[in-house]
């Protein structure tokens, strides 16, 4: 029987188990980058899912090379490597593996390029607006004082705690020595970030080594920003890198 167009495209935004290889390529700044190879627990030609070893900010962006089936992709149809832009939805602890934790990372897929100017701050968070005509997710910036309450908790951007967690920083060089250190106490904190008090004068884009000796973690971590309060003290907004904060000890 003759498979009607409809049909074809149904297959195509359905989600099917397909274990394929994937490598995971996500821009810390302008000069640092992670990636990782692990395999797809699912795909379809407009979004994906799999697992990664480290967490990462829900819509925080990601290049992805897979070896995709031709009937699934929007455009390279010919190339060997599929490689496409994608926009994290979620991203949730599942598994311990040893002493590896294990996130289960969900991603949409929006096209060939990044968006315009993000290369520039590779930083910066996204949100969906819309599908395009094929079926790729069009994005914008994302309103980070959007209520999100309403959403399933692990679509929710990050709770940030307003509570005094001390905190170890050490600030690190290129090289990942230490070149100074001080002990410190958060003005928030949340899986993925923290405002901290410091006396460092240091700029966006410095590595900063984070111990929580009450949690027993050092996470490597990167400064988004710094600003000055009405108390004269300096704040960096820090983003953790390698894992999430344990904050089962403080909810």
């Amino acid at each position: 029987m003759e498979t009607t167009v409809a049909e074809k495209e149904n297959r195509r935004i359905q989600r099917i188990s397909l274990p394929l290889p994937v490598r995971v390529e996500v821009i810390v700044d302008r000069t640092v980058t992670w990636n990782e190879i692990t395999r797809l627990s699912d795909i379809s030609a407009f979004g994906a899912g799999f697992t990664l070893r480290r967490p990462i900010k829900r819509g925080r962006l990601m290049l992805l090379t897979i070896p995709m089936p031709r009937q699934l992709r929007c455009y390279d149809y010919g190339e060997a490597q599929y490689r496409i832009w994608a926009l994290v939805r979620r991203c949730i602890a599942v598994e311990q593996r040893e002493t590896d934790q294990l996130f289960s990372v969900g991603v949409a897929f929006i096209g060939k390029k990044p968006p315009e100017g993000y290369h520039e701050h590779p930083s910066r968070l996204y949100d969906t607006t819309h599908q395009e005509t094929q079926g790729l997710w069009h994005v914008t910036e994302a309103d980070l004082n959007k209520d999100d309450s309403d959403l399933p908790k692990d679509l929710r951007r990050q709770t940030r705690f307003h509570i005094p967690e001390t905190l170890i920083l050490e600030l690190m060089d290129e090289n990942g020595d230490v070149l100074s250190s001080e002990t410190t106490v958060t003005e928030n904190i949340s899986l993925g970030g923290a405002a901290v008090f410091t006396q460092f004068d240091v700029e966006a884009g410095s590595f900063i080594r984070v111990t929580s000796q009450r949690f027993n973690v050092q996470i490597i971590s990167v400064v988004r920003g710094k600003r000055v309060g009405t108390d004269g003290i300096t704040r960096l907004h820090i983003e953790f890198i390698d894992r999430f904060f344990p904050l089962e000890g403080i909810e």
